[in-house]
């Protein structure tokens, strides 16, 4: 099995997530996407996070649950960080091929992490494009570690059966929705990002 990991808060899952999902699935080659819900992310703040339960839902929603599962096994396992979470799941599902999925603004806060060394030595990483974030993505201080990594788009196919490390910047369109501008549109302020 070729398995995406789309880790988040999913504060809410919206159809930004559905699209990223669908789409590296489709051009991964992936079996199956698991939609990673959060129990807590270490570099967000708590204030303004919903409940598990409800940000569960809400990526629920957004799967088919077949092809696209959204799963509270982070919050099974205890764990609030990737590198803890791939080395369980490798544990777990021994004969999976891991890819992880991220955003463009994650690669620039990829140093932030706990063990993000661990984390591009244990699985291959597909950064999906975020508007305004890619020129900067592909010129933060993890792209540059990791420049001897980074492959060709056209190789997007077999990401999975690759060793890490390995990336790939995969260029797509591009939807332009965020938790953020739902929440403050949810609750009356304005995004300004």
């Amino acid at each position: 099995m070729r398995i995406g990991l789309l880790g988040g808060s999913f504060n809410p899952a919206h159809a930004g997530h559905r699209h990223i999902a669908h789409l590296a699935r489709r051009r991964l080659r992936l079996h199956q996407v698991w939609l990673l819900v959060s129990p807590g992310n270490p570099l967000k703040p708590t204030a303004g996070m919903a409940p598990f339960a409800q940000r569960l839902a809400s990526a629920r929603a957004i799967a088919d649950g077949r092809r696209i599962v959204a799963t509270s096994i982070e919050a099974r396992l205890a764990s609030r960080y990737t590198f803890r979470t791939l080395r369980e799941l490798r544990r777990r599902f021994p004969r999976a091929s891991f890819v992880w999925i991220t955003g463009a603004d994650n690669l620039i806060e990829l140093p932030r992490w706990r063990r993000w060394l661990e984390v591009v030595t244990t699985v291959t990483i597909a950064v999906m494009p975020r508007p305004s974030y890619n020129h900067r993505a592909l010129a933060s201080r993890a792209a540059c570690r990791l420049r001897r990594a980074r492959r060709a788009p056209h190789l997007a196919p077999v990401l999975a059966a690759m060793s890490p490390p390995a990336w790939i910047f995969l260029p797509a369109s591009e939807i332009v929705a965020s938790a953020t501008a739902i929440r403050a549109a949810r609750s009356g302020v304005s995004d300004h990002r």
